[in-house]
């Protein structure tokens, strides 16, 4: 270099050599040519760079000594790329070299990639390693199970991800737990419209190669992709993930929809280390975010951003003070007063207007939806059943030792396949073909006996495959005998109980009304016409979460609400996996409550026998929710022997009908005489199954034997007619058959089953409310102990959601303030502190509400800034817009529970006076919403009025809604419902208004009323420990440091930053890896 000063005081300029494939450098004037064209376009604008592109034919045909001679180079690999031959130019050239060229060769190798990362301190998802010498190797070391697999001992259980060995075989599969329904999905390179594909029937893991075996990462279906361009700079985006519905989201251009999103301090010095552990200058990684942590899980070599202006301007500014830096450091920080080029980057139309409440009406232009919390119940379901039955056969108390590890006098639960296939076997063996006459007691016991394991063996048959969300066997040792055993004596069970539970599943038409419930959440309950949920969750505004019971058909439900919701394809398996977390101890299980429900049942069952006239007669007429049994009919004891004879009538029926089949069954040597039904394939399904409507067969996998079952159970324990007792405990399982069999098999037209379901729903709608408390004081008692730590997380929720808003309005009147009197350059410093005052904000909220992280796993430290939206490289018109979803779903106990609190909570002592959170018209609506059926709701939202002060209460307002679900009766005809019900599928009705038109219910006031309640914050567990922090990032942020690089940050001195400034211990662990 000479001393003599050209244009920008460079004397000869600097040689910047792109050894790269023709195809990467893509230029022209279209509107976003290739991201490499872009950059180069703008190093050249400089005027001290000359850009040599070597081109193809050279880099293919002629030999190394007559490539151009460059400064730097710019060479990685591609498909078809030379690679060794670049390496031996560089060593001939000596070039700087942006991206080193040996380890490139690591990245084809994904247990290299891994390798690295771990010997740098990079967290990776937890791993093995199976590798073969040839294709289907048997391996020692590799064990595979039905919903596992373990290589060195070390176990992954479904779902776990499979990667193969080559870094170029972008052939990664997903398989899914038997529990989800099984399957497994594969990821792929994008073609066209798609990035993967489910395949329901593949559960057996490849075995052709080598593979990398890894823990599946739930990230709440999104990916991050991190594109650095020396140490000191990280952009981040995130996409949908393929692993949700492998559906790609494309804008009008066709390009793949990303956005960029905010890396937290953490994820800045991770960058910063892969980046100098495989000493690639420009490089991007993948990085999944899970449970508060972040890891990389793939490491791809130069990437550049598509799409982004600003990025253009940010890369080409780093790279020319590396390139600098690198051969003119005392021109490094000699910066052009602007930037020398000028490209007006399109705005991005927001597709979201600003809107109030919309169910209950506006309170102005100027409020804003800032969280939806939903509580909702599952979809339609089978009846649930049990049966139960002592066994001293030796083939079932084999099997019992057989998975209890041989010990004689503990219990035995099986689920998986294997148990289930090893019980079928055995129950087929001494299932006898025939019915033997009835004769004496002892022979009725054994008749009664057979039937019992032939509805086991039914049961265990009728679903194609097994899976533990559908069906689970309980093995209960009663009774033990000593055997002598060699010199010595063992006990041996002789006798066992067996509890077989199934029935419970989503129905086809339980799918369905999830989805179409999710789409109208998706239409109306956020601004925007529909587009605007999309619109928010697509630019990573919408903080959305899914909490799930632990009960399949809870689970499938939130699965079809999420794909109707967002806008999803193809099968629930994948979705549910990836979006729904499971949370039992918030949603699942009355034990907290089970002696107060006994004491409401105990007192239900004297006030319906006793006469219920008598007791309501002084009962209070202005509200007549506040007496004891209300809402139970007052002829109820005159209508129970109705009710019997007409169970008894259905029963009949249904017996005669399972004859039938039996006596069919008998005459054959099959059992496969009803068509197979697998509930794996139909998870997916929202229509009926019509070919088995034609035959005459009940709807779904129940065989009239089961029927029949069903039948029998309910009227043996609805009344003893040796006690002349009546059980008013079963009177709902007598309407759940009644309802569904009208609903799903009426094409078998049973006589008298219209009259049956009159009576019973007349009785039910009295008795299922009041076993949640026979009066309000009872039903707020137990209410809040089964939905105490629901109301808490709902609080938190709110508190949270508060202090988020709160935070992001200071900030913005802040800005506002600056912009009106600063120039260029003190906004530009202004909008670096406000980087550090979110962060700082962010953190002190984040201490002060430390019960949110424990309780919503994934809201803390690293977790709580997840996929925000990063507003100065996103083309969206209110970056700062962020919507919080959460959705709880649950069974019929906790929404009955959490409805009783809110209605019913201004009764507690510590609130006398305060007016209740539901008015007297809703109260007296809910009493005559008798059911809360099938994906009945609760919602509340919370609104921001952006004109009130920050500190006035009125700041928040809380509207709440709910909805009685699919409460329309199966006897109902008119056309639309008459349509419904030929598929099978009652519609779900519309919210209802819980305050007066026009009451504002602040957040404090909610607080207030509810807190009693709710289990306090500092009773969750204590949050996880994010990962430590330390380097670079802790007193700068890579933002501040890029100050330095901004051309018209023209006296801006700082010491120069050089790049790849390896330590001792870095170059030693680099040493070994090459």
């Amino acid at each position: 270099m000479g001393d003599g000063r050209g244009n920008n005081g460079v004397g000869k300029k600097i040689k910047v050599g792109v050894c790269v494939m023709e195809k990467k450098v893509k230029c022209g004037p279209e509107v976003f040519s290739a991201p490499m064209g872009q950059i180069l376009e703008r190093l050249q604008a400089f005027g001290e760079f000359e850009i040599i592109h070597f081109g193809d034919r050279v880099i293919m045909e002629e030999p190394i000594e007559r490539w151009p001679l460059c400064d730097c180079l710019i060479a990685f690999h591609s498909s078809g790329y030379p690679l060794k031959k670049a390496e031996a130019y560089a060593a001939l050239r000596k070039p700087f070299l942006v991206n080193e060229l040996g380890p490139q060769h690591l990245l084809h190798d994904r247990r290299k990639v891994y390798e690295c990362l771990e010997m740098y301190g990079i967290p990776v998802p937890r791993y093995a390693l199976v590798n073969r010498d040839k294709p289907y190797q048997e391996l020692d070391y590799f064990v595979e199970e039905e919903d596992f697999v373990e290589v060195h001992g070390q176990r992954f259980w479904k779902p776990f991800v499979e990667k193969p060995v080559h870094g170029d075989d972008h052939r990664i599969m997903i398989y899914y737990p038997s529990a989800a329904g099984g399957g497994m999905k594969e990821l792929f390179r994008k073609i066209g419209n798609r990035s993967s594909e489910f395949h329901p029937e593949v559960r057996r893991v490849r075995r052709e190669g080598s593979y990398i075996y890894e823990e599946f990462m739930p990230t709440g279906g999104t990916d991050v992709k991190v594109y650095t361009v020396g140490p000191e700079y990280a952009h981040a985006e995130a996409r949908k993930s393929p692993v949700v519905d492998g559906v790609v989201m494309r804008n009008p251009d066709g390009k793949e929809v990303r956005y960029p999103v905010l890396l937290t301090p953490n994820e800045k010095q991770m960058a910063r280390e892969v980046c100098i552990a495989f000493r690639q200058g420009v490089c991007g990684f993948d990085l999944l975010r899970c449970e508060g942590r972040s890891y990389v899980c793939d490491v791809n070599g130069w990437s550049f951003v598509k799409n982004s202006y600003k990025y253009y301007d940010d890369a080409a500014c780093v790279l020319r003070k590396m390139f600098l830096d690198a051969k003119a450091p005392h021109l490094s920080n000699t910066i052009p007063p602007v930037l020398p080029w000028k490209v007006n980057e399109p705005a991005q139309p927001e597709g979201l207007t600003r809107q109030g409440s919309g169910i209950i009406g506006s309170f102005g232009q100027s409020e804003e939806l800032r969280c939806v919390i939903a509580i909702i119940r599952h979809g339609d379901r089978t009846p649930k059943q049990k049966v139960k039955l002592k066994v001293t056969e030796e083939k079932l108390l084999n099997l019992m030792l057989k998975y209890n590890g041989g010990r004689p006098r503990v219990e035995t639960k099986l689920k998986s396949a294997v148990q289930l296939q090893d019980l079928l076997d055995a129950t087929r063996i001494l299932v006898p073909r025939t019915r033997p006459s009835h004769g004496s007691d002892s022979e009725a016991e054994d008749i009664e006996h057979a039937e019992k394991l032939r509805q086991v063996k039914a049961v265990l048959e009728e679903g194609g495959h097994f899976s533990g969300i559908y069906r689970k066997v309980q093995l209960k040792p009663l009774k033990w005998v000593k055997v002598a055993k060699g010199d010595t004596e063992e006990e041996r069970p002789i006798e066992a109980l067996m509890v077989l539970k199934y029935g419970g599943v989503l129905t086809h038409a339980g799918r369905k009304q999830a989805e179409e419930l999710g789409r109208y959440f998706r239409n109306n309950m956020y601004p925007g016409e529909g587009t605007g949920l999309l619109r928010l969750h697509s630019t990573y505004r919408h903080d959305l979460k899914i909490y799930s019971s632990d009960e399949g058909r809870v689970q499938m439900s939130a699965a079809a609400f999420a794909k109707g919701l967002l806008d999803l394809e193809g099968q629930l398996t994948p979705i549910l996996v990836s979006l729904v977390s499971k949370d039992s101890s918030m949603l699942d299980g009355l034990d907290n409550a089970s002696i107060e429900m006994e004491e409401a049942k105990a007192r239900l069952n004297e006030l319906i026998t006793a006469g219920v006239k008598a007791v309501q007669a002084n009962g209070s007429l202005k509200k007549p929710w506040m007496v004891d049994g209300a809402g139970l009919p007052l002829n109820a004891s005159e209508l129970l022997p109705t009710l019997v004879k007409l169970t008894k009538k259905v029963t009949e029926q249904v017996r005669l009908l399972a004859k039938d089949e039996d006596e069919k069954l008998a005459e054959t040597t099959s059992y496969d005489v009803i068509p197979p039904y697998d509930q794996a394939r139909a998870l997916g399904k929202t229509n009926i199954d019509v070919d088995r409507i034609a035959a005459g067969l009940p709807c779904g996998s129940e065989g009239f034997l089961l029927m029949y079952a069903r039948w029998r159970k309910v009227e043996r324990d609805l009344y003893n007619e040796r006690k002349d007792r009546y059980d008013i405990t079963q009177i709902p399982d007598v309407y759940d058959s009644c309802k569904y069999d009208l609903l799903h098999n009426a094409h078998l037209n049973i006589d008298g089953l219209d009259e049956l379901f009159k009576v019973a729903q007349l009785l039910a709608d009295g008795v299922i409310p009041n076993e949640y408390g026979i009066n309000p004081k009872q039903k707020l008692k137990i209410g809040s102990k089964i939905a105490r730590r629901l109301l808490g997380k709902i609080l938190i929720d709110l508190r949270n959601t508060r202090e988020e808003a709160i935070n992001v309005a200071e900030l913005k009147s802040q800005c506002q303030a600056q912009t009106s009197t600063t120039t260029t350059k003190v906004v530009k410093e202004h909008t670096d502190h406000q980087l550090k005052t979110v962060m700082k904000n962010e953190e002190s909220r984040r201490t002060s509400f430390t019960s949110e992280k424990s309780m919503d796993q994934d809201e803390d430290d690293d977790k709580e800034i997840k996929y925000r939206l990063d507003p100065k490289y996103a083309n969206v018109r209110t970056p700062e817009r962020h919507v919080r979803t959460r959705l709880y779903f649950t069974s019929e106990s906790h929404i009955h529970s959490l409805m009783n609190v809110l209605r019913y909570c201004n009764l507690d002592e510590s609130l006398q006076g305060e007016a209740g959170l539901i008015c007297d018209s809703a109260l007296e609506r809910l009493l005559k919403t008798k059911e809360l059926d099938y994906m009945s709701y609760i919602v509340l939202r919370m609104f921001e009025n952006t004109e009130v002060n920050l500190e006035d209460p009125k700041r928040f307002r809380l509207e709440m809604t709910f909805s009685r679900g699919a409460d329309l009766s199966p006897l109902k005809k008119n056309d639309v419902e008459a349509s419904s019900l030929h598929q099978h599928t009652l519609p779900i009705m519309g919210p209802e208004r819980l305050q007066e038109v026009g009451a504002y219910l602040t957040l404090d006031k909610m607080e207030e009323m509810v807190r009693p309640f709710a289990m306090p914050a500092e009773d969750f567990p204590p949050p996880t420990t994010p990962q430590g922090f330390s380097g670079y990032f802790k007193s700068a942020g890579v933002l501040e440091r890029l100050v330095n690089l901004w051309p018209f940050h023209k006296h801006h001195h700082h010491a120069n930053v050089f790049f790849f400034d390896i330590l001792p211990k870095e170059a030693a662990v680099i040493a070994k890896l090459f």
